[in-house]
């Protein structure tokens, strides 16, 4: 109860929510531009090609999918310099430019190499998402309210999906990279009126700007402005960011290190949990369960799960922690894939199944369930939470780095995988990852809901006598 009573009085709440949701308005753009490859593709690989005169080849569509990962790789490690360099704001206003860039290549293009080039583009994008928005949002929200609004990213991310999912079928090629062009026009209409971040500005000692920042923020709250001025200077008063951070300084310290060893794992657990690959094929494995769903009809149906499970992650991200929710989504799907793995099993060995072809559209349906209540939003969110400010950005990008090799190693590699082992083993091996990334999250991953930087860096340094407020 005086926990709830004290988060009611938090001063500015209402405002870092909206500035919360503006920021997300580019992880809607971009889950657009995500969801748009899965109601085309069919399109592209048909004789009736919307895009040139040549139907696209399964090794072209390979590309098309995973080029878009080369662009967030190759895009990642400058984000970090530029955002200490130029600030928060500008890095968001800069994303948007290759957003818009991709939708009018696939608008105007004459064959496949705009669509190639115009998904590269779109991992650009993609790539400052990720990077921007969670760096942003702890950077303007209170400790209080941190988690939920970080969840709001892949919350975002799959409305733009089952937007793409919905209205891909219905209009053509043009009309909707023409509809979709106006999501990243819309985030960039809107954030250019929010302010840059105060911890970016006291930085940069720009303590007026930063004190005007945080008056918006925190809803004039005088009180809380001062307060909270104080606390950031003394953070980086400590930390003598006077200078730029460098890549020596994330090795220099136990609770850095530790940090990286968490961000690594989670981020690359988050991926090599399969997700991307297993939604991509989910209407080859709906068709090989003997469902009777049409491929748009079950893209849309994991892309409502997919928005479900993202919303009851920010409705419970606050109430029962960000390690509960890994620990649960990582058992939930390395089950679903066990299960998925036996089925498919027993069906290379010829075993009639037509009966219970509802077991592996159920496993997959709760798989991506588990995943978008979890380990799909809440990494995002500790990777966050765990470096100290001047460190944050340059560690985000190193650490997201890790996150775009995977994903494109299991983008372009999954459906080799299943011709060379078959699928029942790419699913065995895949609840392997989802078990790892269980147990590292048990022993070393810290709970950071509603604590300070310095209680979560001190315990990543093993001290023991701060309690979970940071206070002795």
């Amino acid at each position: 109860m005086e926990k709830n009573k004290e988060f009611s009085r938090e001063p500015g709440k209402s405002r870092q929510y909206m500035t919360a949701v503006i920021v997300n308005l580019a992880a809607l753009a971009y889950g657009s531009s995500l969801g748009w490859i899965s109601p085309v593709l069919p399109n592209l690989l048909s004789k009736e090609t919307p895009v040139g005169t040549e139907p696209m080849t399964d090794e072209s569509a390979s590309w098309l999918v995973a080029i878009l990962c080369l662009g967030g790789l190759v895009t990642t490690p400058i984000l970090g310099p530029l955002s200490d360099k130029f600030g928060r704001k500008s890095v968001g206003c800069l994303i948007t430019l290759p957003s818009i860039m991709s939708w009018l290549l696939k608008i105007f293009a004459r064959d496949q190499d705009y669509l190639i080039a115009a998904r590269f583009l779109a991992g650009v994008n993609g790539a400052g998402c990720l990077f921007f928005i969670p760096l942003y949002i702890s950077e303007t929200t209170s400790d209080a309210i941190r988690g939920t609004a970080g969840s709001f990213l892949v919350l975002f991310l799959n409305i733009g999906f089952l937007f793409s999912f919905i209205i891909g079928p219905l209009i053509s090629f043009n009309l909707f990279a023409i509809v979709c062009l106006i999501l990243p026009l819309i985030f960039l209409g809107f954030f250019v009126l929010m302010p840059e971040t105060p911890v970016y500005l006291i930085r940069k000692n720009k303590i007026a700007e930063a004190t005007k920042s945080l008056m918006w923020l925190k809803g004039g709250d005088k009180e809380a402005i001062d307060r909270e001025l104080v606390h950031l200077q003394g953070q980086i008063k400590e930390a003598s960011v006077s200078k730029s951070a460098k890549f020596s300084d994330l090795f220099k310290d136990r609770g850095t290190i530790k940090g990286l060893i968490i961000a690594f794992g989670l981020l690359g657990g988050q991926q090599m949990c399969g997700m991307l690959a297993v939604v991509s094929y989910s209407t080859t494995i709906f068709e090989m369960a003997g469902s009777m769903l049409s491929p748009s009809i079950s893209t849309i149906i994991i892309g409502v799960i997919q928005l479900t499970g993202s919303y009851l992650s920010t409705v419970l991200i606050d109430r029962v922690g960000r390690k509960l929710l890994i620990l649960i989504s990582c058992a939930l799907m390395c089950t679903c894939h066990v299960i998925l793995g036996i089925f498919f099993y027993f069906q290379s060995l010829e075993y009639d199944l037509k009966a219970l072809g509802w077991i592996p559209v159920t496993a997959l349906s709760i798989f991506v369930l588990a995943h978008c209540l979890g380990l799909g939003p809440v990494p995002f969110i500790v990777v966050s939470e765990i470096f100290r400010p001047e460190l944050a950005s340059l560690a985000s990008g190193f650490s997201l780095c890790t996150l775009w090799f995977l994903l494109f190693m299991v983008v372009k590699f999954f459906a080799t995988a299943i011709t060379l082992i078959g699928i029942s083993n790419c699913f065995f091996i895949l609840a392997a990852f989802c078990a790892s990334t269980f147990f590292l999250t048990l022993l070393i991953v810290p709970e950071t809901k509603g604590r300070s930087i310095e209680s979560i860096f001190s315990e990543l340094n093993g001290i023991p006598h701060l309690n979970s407020k940071g206070t002795v």
